[in-house]
């Protein structure tokens, strides 16, 4: 809860015993026959003055200019100190402590279909990019009743609003900007820039009276390096204990590389990172280098410049920052806990004031770190102590009644892991490569090997966010078999490969499809590409540049994403799109950029402005400064008139996906197809009751650019069951006593089929 600067320190206002004191004052208290101080002992030591007893903390006096932005200044440490996060969280924490409401609710599992039954389909805001009215804020253009009407008629129940809390940093008096598009959060309170509080609690009305929820975000990885950081850097009270950070002794700065002129910190190059860990300051070596870029990233520990504290003791410091140099690492294990209590006040801000429903965990995945064996990196993917902390938060959304979904880009083991004690919900790292391979090879041999891969690991669909573009990057690190796969085999292509050589056999396919083919997408480090969902199917369409894209080529552009919308929705599970799908965002040309993207985050080619209601047609930019980009589509309430438009066609898929109950279903089965295009999924619509006599439902599509006829065979189809086509309301086959069907599609073409006990014929 952000507090204004000029509020007083809390006091305590406590009951006092009135009586105990009267009785003390009148010596009716029962007393000790002999105190301590009368009894004798031979070895007893003289009684010291209290300056001798004090003399470990004397209070140091320095002399400072007011205007000082750094430890000596008292009015400096307590302006740090009101807008801290840390601060905010004690305040909160004593506000719900011991209240009924803190009971009512059941915490210890996550439960996914719980969570799907508050909303399935979520629509993923970007706030600087999003166009608003003029003079109107990003949280209120949200909450605006025009667009919460289109989204009702489109099917989408949630948004999430991204984060919109302040980010960045702090220098001396002033703020610096967010370095990772505001997941470096430096406060609970809502960034001016996007809003305010107030709009805020008034977004979450107006989409609960049309039926729908927000979803928020906080991050238990990182913050930015905002007052609790520059607290820290003191050494002030608990704030070290927030953070991955060690203090290195005058004697050994010298083993620690100088910070340029400037800038408060520098990455440490692998030699010093391995110094340091001989002499037993860090633990060296973690097992992979996030956003690694030479001479940039090159480790994921930095040096601090001197930082003066209170105490008058200059320290320099080495952090951990799994991402950038600007978001440095929370340590869940610290004795005070503060970064604990960081966590949860936020979390707890953005349910109890503001009235979110739920909340996703960015970055949660790295919440434990560890020393491994001598010469081995360390332990930092799959540690017990991000299960155990995301088991807290998760437990603690759940117990005030909210739900929480994690962005967790690691093994499926590890998201399945993760997900049996913490989230309830997490975000599709398995299909989402896979079917993004599937459209530009027009094969499907790999996304159905991910797919029955997770069944086998105990990832069932329905625990996933499947989604089309967000803010980030199509990642294609596959970590799954780059990792703890990498020496396993697997049948594919008629051969066997590991893990590692599939992983790098998929990147290869992908970066020559998607990038190499144009000149519109681009690589974004180690971690995938950045593009839009658009830009995607024009590369794989061979279009080599922006301004091939004619309006010719826009109706096949929009089957293929329909194509991708139908494959998402059509399973158990979240359906989860932003508005640069719904409008059909291509890519910003990257001179448009240029600022943003020279230090090699070149993501922000994909984050062009958009302007969902058309209510702005003349602006060029978003009211952050984002280019507005060229989008396919057009904006939604001219959609929606035209019956053949993307919006209209989304809204059908999403109204079978409703009718059929197919969001909280089971998935069954991953069938072996007949043609190289081809993916079946055969799902039971029994709402996870296995024992439920429910009807079969299969979806079948087409990820290639040409017709194809095949046949649909599972054992678990019921021969001589009738198949419905359920879009057009007829019976187009039956299931023969080989448990199969035939079935044809168009290009890039999708059908939604369920079985029902065969219709006798007069």
């Amino acid at each position: 809860m952000a507090r204004d600067d000029d509020r007083p320190e809390d006091l305590y206002t406590g009951p006092i015993d009135l009586a105990a004191l009267a009785a003390a004052e009148d010596g009716d208290l029962e007393m000790p026959e002999i105190s301590y101080d009368e009894q004798r002992y031979p070895a007893r030591p003289r009684r010291l003055r209290p300056r001798d007893n004090l003399r470990g903390s004397s209070v140091r006096r320095i002399r400072t200019d007011p205007r000082t932005a750094n430890g000596t200044n008292p009015s400096y440490v307590e302006w740090l100190v009101r807008q801290s996060m840390l601060k905010d969280a004690d305040v909160l924490a004593r506000q719900l402590s011991g209240q009924p409401t803190m009971w009512r609710n059941a915490y210890a599992r996550p439960d996914a279909r719980r969570a799907i039954a508050t909303s399935d389909v979520w629509f993923t805001a970007y706030p600087i990019s999003l166009i608003t009215r003029p003079g109107q804020s990003f949280l209120s253009a949200l909450g605006d009743e025009e667009l919460w009407s289109v989204f009702e008629r489109i099917g989408i129940t949630a948004v999430h609003t991204g984060p919109v809390k302040r980010a960045g940093g702090i220098e001396g008096w002033g703020e610096t900007p967010s370095v990772d598009g505001h997941f470096d959060r430096i406060s609970t309170a809502i960034d001016a820039t996007f809003g305010t509080e107030d709009e805020f609690r008034a977004l979450c009305d107006v989409a609960d009276s049309h039926g729908g929820s927000i979803i928020d975000d906080i991050v238990p990885g990182h913050t930015g390096k905002g007052a609790d950081f520059r607290l820290a850097e003191m050494g002030f009270k608990d704030y070290p204990g927030i953070y991955h950070m060690v203090a290195i002794p005058p004697e050994d700065w010298h083993l620690l590389p100088d910070v340029p002129e400037g800038y408060d910190s520098v990455n440490l190059d692998p030699a010093t990172e391995h110094t340091l860990a001989e002499h037993g300051y860090i633990i060296g070596a973690l097992q992979r280098v996030i956003f690694y870029t030479p001479g940039v990233k090159e480790t994921n520990w930095s040096a601090t410049a001197p930082s003066i504290g209170p105490d008058g003791v200059t320290r320099r410091w080495v952090y951990l920052h799994y991402f950038k140099q600007g978001q440095p690492s929370i340590n869940w294990l610290d004795p005070t806990f503060a970064g604990m209590r960081l966590v949860i006040g936020d979390a707890l801000h953005s349910l109890g004031e503001l009235g979110t429903s739920a909340l996703r965990l960015d970055a949660n995945g790295f919440l434990g770190v560890e020393k491994s064996a001598e010469g081995l990196p360390a332990w930092s993917e799959g540690h017990p102590l991000s299960h155990a902390a995301n088991h807290i938060i998760a437990g603690m959304v759940r117990k005030v009644g909210g739900f929480t979904f994690q962005e967790l880009n690691l093994t499926m083991e590890d998201i399945r892991d993760t997900g049996a004690v913490g989230a309830d919900l997490s975000y599709d790292f398995i299909g989402r490569p896979g079917y993004h391979h599937a459209l530009a090879t027009g094969q499907t041999e790999f996304l159905r090997l991910a797919l029955t891969s997770s069944l086998a690991l105990g990832v069932a669909p329905v625990q996933l966010v499947h989604g089309l573009q967000n803010h980030d990057e199509l990642t294609y690190e596959l970590v799954h078999w780059a990792t703890r796969h990498a020496d396993e085999e697997y049948g594919f292509r008629g051969d066997t490969i590991t893990g590692a050589d599939l992983a790098e056999v998929v990147r290869a396919e992908l970066t020559e499809k998607l990038v190499d083919a144009g000149d519109y997408n681009r690589v974004f480090t180690q971690n995938g590409i950045a593009c839009t969902t658009t830009s995607l199917i024009a590369a794989t369409r061979g279009i080599p540049t922006l301004d091939d894209i004619t309006d010719a080529e826009i109706p096949t552009i929009r089957d293929a994403h329909l194509l991708l919308c139908a494959y998402n929705a059509w399973q158990p599970g979240v359906f989860a799109l932003s508005g640069w799908d719904l409008v059909g965002m291509l890519t910003l040309p990257g001179d448009e950029v240029a600022d943003l993207i020279r230090v090699g985050d070149t993501r922000w080619i994909e984050r062009g402005a958009h302007d969902l209601l058309d209510v702005d047609p003349a602006a060029t930019r978003s009211i952050s400064g984002m280019p507005r980009g060229r989008a396919l589509y057009g904006p939604l309430p001219a959609q929606l008139d035209d019956p053949e438009s993307f919006a209209s066609r989304l809204s059908a898929i999403l109204d079978l996906r409703r009718e059929y109950g197919i969001a909280t279903a089971s998935a069954v089965d991953i069938p072996e197809v007949a043609h190289a295009g081809m993916l079946v999924l055969v799902h039971r619509l029994d709402e996870g009751m296995p024992e439920a006599d429910a009807p079969l439902q299969v979806t079948v599509l087409n990820f290639s650019a040409e017709p194809i006829e095949g046949t649909v065979r599972s054992e678990h189809l019921t021969p001589q069951s009738d198949v419905l086509d359920a879009a057009q309301g007829e019976i187009v086959g039956r299931v023969d006593d080989l448990q199969s069907f035939s079935v044809s599609l168009p290009a890039y073409g999708a059908r939604f089929l369920v079985l029902q006990p065969q219709i006798e014929e007069d």
